[in-house]
């Protein structure tokens, strides 16, 4: 099989996925399930940890009272297996900071943030999915496209809108790299589209 072209946009690497593949999350079907299958929690830094622990007064009592044990027992986040920091888990899989709204799962820091009372929205990693990224030993990030079955109904909502994955991700995108930085893309992308030879499509 041909190995599909890395894009290239400053220092970040990007899988041709990103720019061919169609997302956009339909929560009405999939209920946030995300937030809740896995067995791993979700990639955090340093300086979101502090974010997070400066929040927890104000979602603490959306969380659910193994939750709550689980982050006086062990913290906000914890080291995987595979040595990242990412927020600790309940259960071998839920995220501590998920909480419900009759059958959907909702992120408590994304639901104060947006009700306005913290301004810590989630991990730039959730906002940020279906893009797993990656640090290079050079220094540069790639940026990969991640398959998921549970995010099949968004596969096919986002090709109904026609809405590919760096579009959908716009605003994480911009958070992450900035504004200059997508910009770039959004260049690189145009320059792509207009050369003779169509882009690769990624798997079905």
């Amino acid at each position: 099989m041909k190995m599909l072209p890395i894009i290239q946009v400053g220092d970040v690497l990007l899988s041709p996925d990103i720019l061919t593949e169609h997302f956009c999350c339909d929560y009405e079907k999939c209920k946030g399930i995300c937030c809740v299958e896995g067995d791993a929690g979700a990639p955090v830094t340093l300086d979101e940890i502090g974010d997070i622990e400066a929040s927890l007064d104000v979602v603490w009592d959306d969380l659910s009272a193994t939750a709550q044990a689980m982050i006086d027992r062990q913290g906000v986040a914890y080291t995987d297996r595979d040595g990242d920091l990412v927020t600790s888990i309940v259960n071998g899989k839920d995220c501590v900071f998920t909480c419900y709204d009759g059958d959907n799962c909702l992120c408590a820091l994304e639901k104060a943030c947006r009700q306005g009372r913290s301004s810590f929205m989630k991990p730039v990693s959730c906002a940020l999915y279906p893009i797993r990224e990656k640090l290079l030993s050079n220094g540069m990030v790639a940026l990969n496209y991640h398959r998921w079955e549970v995010c099949k109904d968004a596969v096919v909502k986002g090709r109904e809108l026609q809405l590919p994955v760096w579009k959908f991700l716009k605003e994480p995108l911009i958070r992450r790299f900035g504004e200059e930085w997508y910009e770039q893309l959004k260049e690189t992308v145009k320059a792509l589209e207009a050369h003779p030879q169509p882009l690769p499509k990624g798997g079905e």
